[in-house]
């Protein structure tokens, strides 16, 4: 009964038409660019047969909960069972008999494209064979602001070129198996804390924190460092043909990522041509109409509140995206897109061909139970057990191996060569206590940490821990091994290590996502140092055993000043989180089987305070606000701006060979040339499909179908009446920096082949990682990695290395002409570097300026204030011819003296006329005491 008032509630505010807000927005129509047309005709030629409620379906997850079974898009009429989606980056979620695969850290601690391809291929098999349409995998949000970032795991790297190649590859991986990849979380998702109002406040710590909070934390960041740090690896993930996008639960500059018309419209779907459709996360989306109008196509699970917490079946969108069309708050062509971008991602998929049935159910693991648990209907078979792993185990293992990075070999002291007597020291060696899913979404660090917890986590098969794999290897050597699990017991630690050849200490630091809490650490760790007194229990092995090897398991830097330095510790290990197969990893590592060929994708300083960025652990406000002050100048860029010296520099990482690098040649393939800008195209009054019916009595609840409760139908009430205004669709403009998937195609061109000779100088076989960094001048960093290469030498071998730079990797954002600009244009020579590390740069050249010096394009903010640029693209002449003269009142965030106002929602306005305020959806309000806007949400009049 309360569903049906709260939903009869927002139907009713939805009754009236929308007014101008709309012209506003300017969602984009794509007719399938490339390889994306024959999926487009498809897709054209389904959602064109299907009836107004039908399109709805494809757009609206049946909520919570709800079914065991198909939960979108489900048309019987049509014979259309619908789409099943799940995560996740490590494996198939909540499912059994399918792989754990290694955290999305350790592909980029491998730096080996094959194994980033290769991974991702198993992962999206598998979800393929388990029935799962679209996966939301891989992630790349976080990028990694702050080390203690909650989900970094989950991702690759704070460097934006080494992300965009995983990411990139991870999805045309998953895809090349078979299920459509969801990148996840698009953009400036950069915690865990104040992500969600519902989750922090009922953590109840408000009393220690100051206050709860009234929305979602918002990400402050400048055009420029949006561009080139933030969305560059997104570029090459919608270049590599990635058909879902998840938004994000952070604002953006004060406006709702979900929500964002200038971040999913004007750069995602129009800068960057995505063709694919996107998705909410669960509870990232904040409105109906608006959410709809600003690029949003997919709502899941469906409900208003996270997984339906503020009542079940109640949804911004369902019955009332029906009626918001009907009453013409969301133009029905937008609806038409909405569809069509699914349906486009199915068939450019070929889930039309054979794509197997759902055989599992994703909230238990019982072989019976209710298709409909809420309702407790059709009691039946829910799982069938399906065995999809293939032998995707060995895939695993040699990602775990070949990602561990080796930061200290004193004396050879690795590989082990059949030692006498093995000690293995600490908890993180084991297995837990309650098993490798004792822990509901792996939330508890007990016994060796392969997997971070949260959403991004999977069931473990099973899990090999190192105490058991260096076992099992010992039996072949007659190797001793005695063990202690128990980090504080000293006394029999002691007596243990004193009698062996090696000792082996493990220790480990946890994270994951804000749902859940782990020793006080809401998601983001509270700090970079190793948990459950490890720091100590390592210092306690060193004093007693003079060849000390210590292996972490960590998602992500640690602090190691206290013990790293001690002459008894001889080696060390940093090994990620590798999942399944990790004790097999380690000891292929360990005992010489695998040469370490891991590098660092971050920094490893040396106190917290080095990283120049951090948590925000108190709220600042009702609205958190999140200032990327520090713009460009993350990890090792801020460590080379900043002169500070790190542990381990980013990049780094030993071989149990050596290398040497020589003979740096720079060949000029093109010659570089201003970026030939794209042809903008407007669409006014689009037509997809036509016309269907918009009499509300076509879209009741039809007689035929037995009502589920708490089940998001799109069917309106009887009797509703409302008021129409059809909305008047906004124009659709191609901006000058894009131009096709992936953004402006000249930005792929090959401009420059480096070429150099790699020898491996050592007595056994191993792979290097060359590693390419570039100086572009124009207040960029003092380097940035723009390219590398991993190659396998056997000893003593030579090769040539070859390291294309595209045009991307040489160009800057210019925030002024909203485009691309390659550096030599400006009359900057950039300076190459080649080695081994960031900071072990064995080679140098340089890639001559083309034109005289003009100087930096753009300057960045003042240090300590944070405020928005204010392009001037295309859009702001129609914007005003639309709108009409208008000055904005900015966000609450500090604004510089410029006659030009800036929205939160980052859209450039013409500073004329008179004031009109601005709330933070972007939306132009009248200064009344309380203002209504379509989709039925109450704002009060906000100030500046």
């Amino acid at each position: 009964m309360l569903a049906l008032l709260m939903s009869f509630l927002v139907l009713s505010s939805l009754s009236k038409g929308q007014d101008t807000e709309g012209y506003l927005y300017t969602p984009r129509i794509s007719q399938g660019y490339g390889n994306w047309s024959a999926a487009y005709e498809k897709a054209h030629a389904f959602v064109c047969q299907l009836t107004l409620t039908e399109k709805v379906n494809l757009t609206t997850q049946t909520g919570s909960g709800d079914s065991n079974n198909y939960t979108i898009g489900i048309i019987p009429r049509l014979n259309f069972r619908g789409l099943a989606l799940d995560d996740s980056p490590t494996g198939v979620r909540s499912a059994d008999y399918s792989s754990a695969y290694a955290a999305g850290l350790n592909l980029a601690m491998s730096w080996d494209r094959e194994l980033m391809f290769l991974q991702s291929y198993g992962n999206g098999a598998e979800h393929k064979a388990k029935g799962i349409n679209a996966a939301f995998a891989p992630v790349c949000g976080p990028l990694g602001r702050a080390p203690e970032g909650g989900r970094i795991w989950e991702s690759y790297s704070p460097d934006p070129y080494l992300s965009g190649i995983a990411f990139g590859l991870s999805i045309a991986g998953m895809q090349a198996g078979g299920t459509i990849a969801i990148g996840k979380h698009f953009v400036l998702y950069e915690q865990e804390h104040f992500r969600q109002v519902e989750e922090w406040n009922d953590y109840g710590l408000a009393a220690n924190i100051t206050m709860n909070i009234t929305e979602p934390y918002s990400s402050n960041a400048d055009d420029r460092t949006l561009h080139e740090l933030y969305l560059f690896p997104w570029y090459d993930a919608v270049y590599s043909g990635m058909a879902g996008v998840m938004c994000s639960y952070n604002q953006l500059n004060n406006t709702q990522a979900c929500q964002n018309n200038h971040l999913l419209n004007d750069i995602l779907k129009g800068e960057m041509g995505f063709q694919g459709f996107v998705v909410s996360d669960d509870g990232s989306q904040h409105s109906g109409v608006l959410s709809a109008l600003a690029g949003m196509d997919m709502t899941i699970p469906g409900e208003t509140s996270p997984n339906g917490q503020d009542g079940a079946g109640i949804s911004f969108w369902g019955p009332n995206l029906t009626l918001s069309v009907l009453n013409g708050s969301v133009p029905e062509w937008r609806l038409d897109d909405m569809a069509n971008r699914i349906m486009a991602a199915y068939f450019y998929l070929g889930e039309d061909m054979n794509f197997p049935e759902l055989n599992f159910a994703e909230g238990t693991l019982a072989t019976y139970g209710y298709e409909f648990p809420r309702a407790s209907g059709d009691f039946q078979q829910i799982n069938f057990h399906v065995d999809v792993r293939d032998d995707h185990a060995t895939i695993i293992r040699n990602v775990g191996a070949n990602s561990i990075v080796m930061l200290k070999n004193t004396n050879n002291a690795l590989p082990l060569k059949a030692p006498k007597q093995l000690a293995i020291i600490g908890e993180d060696a084991g297995p837990s206590m309650y098993g490798p899913n004792g822990c509901s979404d792996r939330g508890c660090d007990n016994g060796t940490l392969a997997m971070g917890w949260g959403s991004g986590s999977t069931n473990f098969p099973y899990l090999v821990d190192p105490l058991m794999a260096i076992q099992m290897r010992a039996l072949q050597d007659r190797t001793v091994v005695q063990y202690v699990l128990n980090n504080y017991d000293a006394p029999l630690i002691d007596s243990v290590v004193q009698q062996a050849d090696a000792c082996i200490v493990f220790g480990n630091a946890d994270s994951g996502e804000g749902y859940i809490e782990v020793g006080g650490n809401y998601g983001d760790r509270n700090n970079l140092t190793l948990w459950l007194g490890t720091d100590e229990l390592i210092s306690e092995v060193a004093g007693n055993c003079s060849n000390t090897v210590v292996v972490i398991h960590a998602p992500g830097p640690i602090i190691m000043e206290t013990w790293i330095e001690n002459p008894n510790i001889t080696a060390v290990l940093f090994a990620g989180l590798p999942g399944q197969e990790s004790g097999n990893s380690l000891v292929d590592v360990l005992y010489g089987a695998v040469n370490p060929s891991g590098k660092l994708p971050w920094t490893i300083g040396k106190a917290r305070e080095d990283y120049g960025t951090d948590i925000l652990y108190n709220p600042n406000g009702p609205v958190p606000q999140i200032d990327f002050t520090e713009a460009l100048f993350i990890d090792y860029r801020h460590f080379d701006e900043a002169g500070i010296e790190p542990r381990f520099e980013f990049g780094f990482g030993m071989s149990y060979t050596t290398f040497e690098y020589s003979n740096l040649q720079i060949e000029y393939l093109a010659t570089p040339s201003s970026i030939v800008p794209s042809t903008g195209q407007t669409t006014v009054n689009p037509s997809i499909c036509p016309s269907t019916s918009l009499n509300p009595a076509d879209y009741t609840f039809p007689a035929s179908i037995s009502s589920l409760p708490f089940y998001i139908y799109p069917y309106l009430n009887e009797n509703l009446t409302y008021t129409s205004n059809p909305a008047a669709p906004s124009p659709s403009i191609i901006p000058e920096a894009g131009g096709a998937q992936g953004g402006n195609p000249s930005l792929y061109d090959i401009l420059y082949r480096i070429s150099f000779t790699l020898q491996n100088t050592g007595g056994v076989a191993g792979q290097e990682v060359s590693q390419l960094y570039l100086e572009l001048g124009n207040d960029e960093p003092v380097r940035q990695l723009r390219g590398f290469n991993k190659t396998m030498l056997q000893a003593g071998q030579s090769e040539t290395v070859t390291i294309d730079v595209r045009r991307r990797d040489v160009t800057i954002w210019d925030v002024i002409s909203q485009d691309w600009v390659e550096v030599t244009s400006l009359g900057t020579t950039i300076a190459v570097s080649v080695g081994a590390s960031s900071r072990n740069l064995l080679l140098n050249g340089t890639i001559a300026a083309q034109s005289p010096a003009s100087g930096p394009i753009s300057d960045f903010m003042p240090t300590g204030t944070v405020t928005f640029d204010t392009p001037v693209p295309p859009m702001t002449s129609v914007m005003s011819a639309v709108v009409g003269p208008t000055t904005l009142i900015s966000s609450s965030i500090p604004a510089t003296t410029s006659p030009v106002q800036q929205a939160s929602d980052g859209q450039p306005q013409q500073g004329l006329g008179s004031p009109v305020q601005q709330i933070s959806d972007g939306q132009v309000q009248q200064p009344t005491a309380v203002q209504q806007i379509s989709d039925g949400q109450v704002q009060a009049t906000t100030a500046s």
